[in-house]
């Protein structure tokens, strides 16, 4: 078998597809820019066109937009010329019936030939990069009333050589990139959906766990999964507790393998060093009880224990945390450290 590299591109659209070795073992990798042709505006939907197709098992570099616009940036004091050309393409041609319910900005979706309903989508998120030099925080979100009069944005630039950013005036933090919504379309009754709550198909999760290293598994609920990323984090908080994290764009590199072994009724996520479960819903009580549920129903599997045996493991040994509180559908993950599952 020849290990030599292929040179040919193949163009495709608005995607360019970069084969790697003439081996049926290696992923093929594609490109996937922010063009007004490859993303969705605020929702996600069965019936929409995919931007890119793929096959299980491929690798996907792709760049994503903040969720503002460039007049919005300008006012923020951007410079006009560090808003992305690409940006300005989106926002002047995404219009009217193509944008809404929600706000995202969301590039894809991305068809995966073999993903059916029934099956998991496993999204492994090996890098994320931060193109531009600043971000943006909004204030708005669970407590109101300590944006003052007016809820005014912020623009932060950030140290991307030290991978840092300051924050306020003397709170400097460690850059942690992310993509708050990375999730696939909700089942096709439920018609085009908000980009705004996170649900069952995933979606604006805004997990601040979910970085490079991580890995993401989303139940499909039609054929193709349609995957769609977006809403770029360079840092966040558990709880997001004012509408926004550290806003920006994001280049990644993900590669998607369908998992026809597994059957999930939430998203459930892994970390180099823990297991996470998840839960949402209007009421923080019940997102609560999903993800605890959720727990429960890993450790019985991964454990071979009864339930009673894992809700009294999950007591002692998992942690609660409240993901976002400010997105319609509140959001709550469970995380248990991998090293206290040993076999036996």
């Amino acid at each position: 078998m020849s290990s030599h590299i292929a040179l040919r591109v193949v163009l495709c659209g608005a995607c360019v597809v970069l084969p790697l070795r003439a081996s049926a073992q290696t992923p093929t990798v594609h490109r996937l820019p922010a063009t007004p042709s490859t993303v969705t505006y605020g929702y996600y939907w069965s019936e929409a066109k995919p931007a890119l197709r793929i096959r299980s098992g491929d690798i996907v570099n792709v760049e994503t937009m903040l969720t503002n616009t460039p007049a919005g940036l300008e006012r923020l004091g951007v410079l006009p010329q560090d808003v992305p050309q690409n940006l300005r393409d989106i926002v002047e041609q995404d219009t009217g019936s193509l944008k809404g319910p929600g706000g995202h900005i969301l590039t894809g979706p991305i068809y995966v030939e073999e993903a059916d309903s029934g099956d998991v989508l496993e999204v492994r998120i090996q890098r994320i990069t931060l193109p531009i030099a600043y971000g943006y925080n909004g204030c708005s979100g669970f407590v109101r009333e300590l944006c003052g009069d007016q809820r005014v944005s912020t623009l932060i630039h950030m140290n991307r050589k030290k991978m840092t950013a300051e924050i306020a005036p003397g709170i400097v933090v460690p850059l942690r990139p992310l993509f708050g919504s990375i999730g696939v379309a909700p089942a096709a009754a439920l018609g085009r959906v908000s980009s705004n709550p996170p649900s069952r198909h995933a979606g604006n999760l805004d997990n601040k766990e979910l970085v490079a290293g991580t890995t993401l598994y989303i139940p499909v609920f039609v054929k193709g999964a349609l995957l769609e990323l977006g809403d770029g984090h360079a840092v966040q908080g558990d709880g997001e507790v004012d509408q926004t994290g550290l806003e920006t764009n994001l280049e990644g590199r993900i590669r998607v393998i369908v998992r026809k072994d597994m059957r999930l009724e939430w998203p459930r996520a892994e970390t180099p060093t823990h297991w996470i479960t998840m839960g949402t819903d209007t009421s923080l009580v019940v997102a609560t009880r999903t993800a605890v549920k959720e727990m429960v129903k890993f450790l019985q599997e991964k454990a071979g224990i009864t339930q009673v045996q894992a809700y009294q493991a999950a007591s002692m040994s998992a942690d609660l945390r409240i993901t976002q509180l400010v997105d319609g559908n509140v959001g709550v993950h469970m995380m248990i450290a991998k090293r206290y599952l040993t076999k036996r």
